[in-house]
């Protein structure tokens, strides 16, 4: 459901063609909800079905721009408004915290180690993400930037809790608490 929405919200902005719509999706939201190239096409052909957008302009090569509709603009603003964020409770990377328990303090330490070091690469692409773009007034910029600030301080806020963790896991293999 959201990747329709992220198309709904960008064509409110202006009318794309299914490249442009690529382009945008790869400098705004790719950190945020990526989606490839068939996705795209293909939420294009669902959404003019349903009425949501339409073609404003065709051009060479069977190229099609789209313009959201009315009707669109009136889902997307239901959606914003009066539905509550899907907030995902899962997390793969916790779950095996849970179970650290059944490897050696050494391969708990590493998997740790290894995620510290995974959230600081993913915090250092941000911020190069951050450095390549000229932020001005557009509102996707604005809002863009709000986004891009929350990736960034939750990927610096997951690095320090897993380096918190590992010195948790030192401090108790260093009180003899753990079997080796």
């Amino acid at each position: 459901m959201s990747l329709r929405n992220a198309m709904l919200g960008l064509l409110a902005e202006r009318p794309a063609s299914g490249y442009d719509l690529m382009k945008r999706f790869e400098t705004s939201l790719a950190n945020v909800w990526p989606a490839t190239q068939s996705q795209v096409y293909g939420e294009l052909a669902k959404l003019s079905k349903a009425g949501l957008l339409e073609v404003s302009s065709e051009g060479p090569r069977g190229r099609k721009e789209y313009a959201i509709t009315e009707e669109g603009l009136a889902e997307l603003r239901h959606w914003l408004i009066e539905t509550e964020p899907e907030r995902i409770r899962r997390s793969d990377t916790l779950l095996r915290v849970f179970f650290l328990n059944l490897l050696t303090p050494v391969e708990a330490l590493a998997y740790l180690t290894t995620e510290a070091e995974r959230a600081a690469g993913r915090y250092a692409a941000l911020k190069k993400l951050e450095e390549s773009i000229e932020w001005d007034d557009d509102p996707l910029a604005v809002y863009g930037r709000l986004a891009l600030e929350y990736g960034l301080r939750s990927t610096a806020t997951h690095e320090e809790w897993a380096r918190w963790a590992a010195e948790q896991i030192k401090e108790r293999q260093g009180s003899g608490s753990e079997d080796d």
